[in-house]
């Protein structure tokens, strides 16, 4: 039983005050399904019992798999220091560092961790304590809504499903419109977004639009044209978001360069291991210009009374997170043990060894593609990749489950990601980074191999990319 100091006639003199009968009532506005219920537990057991239990559970989990699996949290090589910083104990807390005078330790990783990222995406301002990629392209979205005064945003369908999920939460809850653009459905430019139809969506004088977001790589790991999506968004009046994975971002162009006005995306692959859901790191930047709309924690670098360097948090109040009706956001956990995690990766490899992750990872997923194409599997979209494509395997659901058991996860079953886009039905989105080996490979592609057996080889289509971006993609030109 939890803890409370009041008793049962004290509860029903409140609720007789505020003239409702059970504290039920109080929730009425959420649907009967989503709210809490009681835990379904099994009886307490003794701890011996019990340890042995959560051992035969964690047991279950498989970890002599070679792993294809990205679809936006990817496998990297973490150095060993970034853990070892990490368990130091005057980093493990989640409270916000309100009182400069004795945070300044957390402060300065905060802003260590904003300055790395701003050089890293090529814009003026970077905020922490975002809980996660999707949560920061939803936050993104709504700076749109606030700059512009707008109510309407559009979101590439080529963005994280997940992504544009929790958009849609979130405008749900503030009376917001929120309208995917379609995708092109074939030629070279398959899988990417249909400029022709978002050129058509942001003509509508009696609809503007206050944002449109698009990613780099997209969802389907193929780079889109962001630098013509920017110039459609703003010759409507509209801001342009770009949602990143930041490894790519040292052989792809940045944010800033192709003239986003905001970036969003996922810090897990900064040195943070894949995990069943977090906790993970949103990363969320913007132009200058932006400073005054941009939520979560900004930390500037000052000098206190006695000339020292010293660092504040800056730009907003404490009371910021707390008024409902005026806050930019009601974040209030500080992730800063994320952010540290991401600085000290950074600051461990730097930019040759990031550059060097990010273009090992693109000659794997090169070699990759190489070898399904030897066993007869071509690309389902021919346009320009990094280190993400996606197959086409007939049955790939059967499939997937059956490789599981030559201990191969292959990729991302896209019948079951995206369910309402029968172009996707046989589709598997493989991945590849700078710790997949050519082992690995050989194993995904002979199990791949003999279970197709005698069907009749994929078409390959023409044009595949080899990892490298093709001449004359401006978002997608090497630094």
């Amino acid at each position: 039983m939890p803890y409370g100091p009041h008793t049962p006639a004290d509860r029903a003199r409140m609720l007789a005050t505020i003239g409702i009968d059970s504290v039920d009532e109080l929730f009425s506005d959420i649907p009967e399904g989503l709210r809490a219920s009681p835990l379904d537990l099994p009886p307490p057991e003794p701890e011996l019992e019990l340890a042995a239990r959560l051992e035969d559970l964690a047991g279950r989990n498989r970890v002599d798999l070679a792993s294809f699996l990205g679809a936006g949290v990817y496998r990297h090589y973490s150095p060993a220091a970034i853990d070892q910083i990490l368990l130091r104990g005057e980093w493990y807390t989640a409270y916000t560092p309100y009182q400069p005078e004795i945070s300044q330790g957390t402060l300065q990783s905060i802003y260590e961790y904003e300055s790395l990222m701003a050089e890293l995406l090529g814009l003026d301002v970077v905020s922490a304590s975002h809980y996660d990629g999707a949560a920061a392209t939803a936050e993104a979205a709504l700076m749109t809504c606030r700059a512009t005064r707008r109510e309407r945003v559009l979101v590439s369908r080529a963005v994280h499903r997940h992504y544009r999920e929790t958009m849609a939460t979130y405008f749900q809850g503030g009376g917001l419109d929120l309208e995917e653009i379609p995708l092109v459905a074939g030629g070279p430019a398959a899988g990417t977004t249909d400029l022709v139809a978002l050129e058509r969506l942001l003509a509508d004088p009696s609809r503007p639009v206050a944002g449109v977001v698009a990613g780099q790589p997209n969802f389907l790991g193929l780079l889109e044209p962001m630098a013509e999506i920017g110039r459609l968004a703003h010759a409507a009046g509209a801001l342009f978001v770009a949602v990143v994975e930041p490894v790519s971002l040292a052989v792809l162009a940045p944010p800033g360069a192709y003239g986003a006005d905001i970036a969003a995306g996922e810090g897990q692959p900064l040195g943070i291991a894949p995990q069943y859901g977090g906790p993970y790191l949103g990363i969320l930047a913007s132009t200058d210009a932006l400073v005054r709309q941009i939520p979560g924690r900004l930390v500037g670098m000052t000098s206190d009374v006695d000339g020292k360097r010293a660092f504040v948090m800056t730009m907003r109040a404490r009371e910021q997170d707390i008024r409902r009706e005026k806050a930019a956001s009601n974040i209030c956990t500080n992730q800063a043990l994320l952010a540290l995690a991401a600085s000290v990766y950074l600051a461990l490899i730097g930019p040759h060894g990031l550059r060097d992750v990010a273009a090992l990872g693109a000659s794997r997923a090169a070699e990759l593609e190489r070898a399904l194409a030897e066993i007869g599997v071509g690309r389902l979209h021919p346009g320009p990749y990094l280190n993400e494509f996606v197959i086409r395997v007939p049955d790939a659901p059967t499939v997937h489950r059956r490789l599981l058991d030559r201990g191969v996860l292959a990729g991302l079953v896209l019948a079951e990601a995206e369910p309402d886009d029968p172009s996707l039905a046989d589709g598997l989105l493989v991945c590849a980074t700078e710790v997949t080996t050519t082992d690995e490979i050989a194993r995904f592609t002979a199990g791949l191999s003999d279970l197709l057996g005698d069907r009749p080889a994929v078409e390959i289509p023409s044009g595949r990319g080899a990892g490298r971006s093709a001449p004359g993609v401006a978002s997608g030109t090497p630094r």
